[in-house]
């Protein structure tokens, strides 16, 4: 099969930040197959490579990508009794609306978070108590080097808050997971989904030029969780803080660099107000890293991939 390879493609309109210059190669891939020819490609030209998928959680520079960007739009799954396969490209959301309407679910409280599946697996995403591990049973994945394909269980995923064996070990690259869901009522579920999104855009912006939540919420001293327990009446969980709150105490709520602002409604989105460009978001970026570890002393991390 021929690769259609392009030259120059503008990135910024396949990334939730809207944000980035043009991929100096470029292509599409389905399987697996697709991606070892297009892996095969890149080695022969001697080119670097980056992964895009979904589009969020990712921040591209504003000289673009000088290489291959190999963008997942693989969809394909199945249903198995209680089990759903699925290709890494597939969107989350949908396919948590799809199993619903089957009378499986479990997995409501992600429902929003944007992004595809195989990201949400590479980044261990969560949302209101819940993360793609707890229902995840197995992921698939092709190594680039060696186009080895394995799966890995759930304990060889090595999850962990926002990470997992594929964010430290990117020579793997998810090609599909499997979950195993809950019989629930169809009509319960598109009513849990619904309120989660509800709800995710009471406290989060939905649907503004921005990578989701910018920074990992960290781990933070005694005495910090202690006054964000106080003053939010809540239990800090696994001894970390929001980030949000973190940069509000900071002051840096509303903080602008050029068309980058830390969003007024929940500053741990960096959104894009029309015109941002990447440089814009990493200076804002530094600035509010550096007003957090002044005040708390705490390191704020990039939950955001940048290339």
């Amino acid at each position: 099969m021929a690769l259609n390879v392009q030259k120059q493609v503008p990135l910024s309109p396949l990334t939730t930040f809207q944000i980035g210059g043009n991929a100096e190669s470029f292509v599409e891939i389905k399987n697996t197959d697709e991606l070892k020819e297009a892996l095969e490609w890149a080695r022969e030209h001697k080119i670097a490579v980056a992964i895009l998928a979904g589009g969020s959680n990712v921040l591209v520079a504003d000289d673009g990508f000088d290489g291959l960007v190999i963008h997942i739009v693989s969809d394909g799954h199945v249903f198995d009794g209680q089990v759903l396969t699925a290709d890494a490209g597939c969107n989350l959301l949908s396919l948590i609306h799809e199993a619903g309407s089957r009378g499986l679910g479990g997995w409501e409280s992600l429902a929003g978070i944007p992004g595809t599946i195989g990201g949400a697996a590479r980044g261990n995403a969560g949302a209101f108590g819940t993360e793609i591990k707890d229902v995840l049973t197995s992921v698939e994945a092709l190594h680039r080097e060696t186009f080895e394909v394995r799966k890995f269980t759930n304990a060889e995923c090595a999850f962990a808050y926002r990470q997992s064996f594929f964010k430290s070990h990117p020579e793997w690259i998810i090609t599909s997971v499997s979950v195993a869901l809950q019989v629930v009522d169809a009509t319960t579920s598109a009513v849990k989904s619904e309120e989660t999104i509800t709800e995710r855009e009471r406290r989060h912006l939905q649907n503004v030029k921005a990578a989701g939540s910018y920074f990992m919420n960290p781990t933070a001293p005694t005495e910090v969780i202690a006054q964000f327990e106080q003053e939010k009446n809540v239990k800090a969980r696994e001894g970390r803080v929001p980030a949000g709150w973190l940069i509000e105490k900071a002051g840096m709520k509303g903080a602008v660099v050029g068309g980058a602002m830390a969003s007024m409604q929940h500053p741990n989105y960096l959104v894009n107000t029309g015109n941002a460009t990447s440089a814009d978001v990493r200076e804002l970026a530094q600035m509010v890293k550096d007003a957090v570890k002044s005040q708390f002393g705490v390191d704020l991390k990039e939950e955001a991939v940048q290339f």
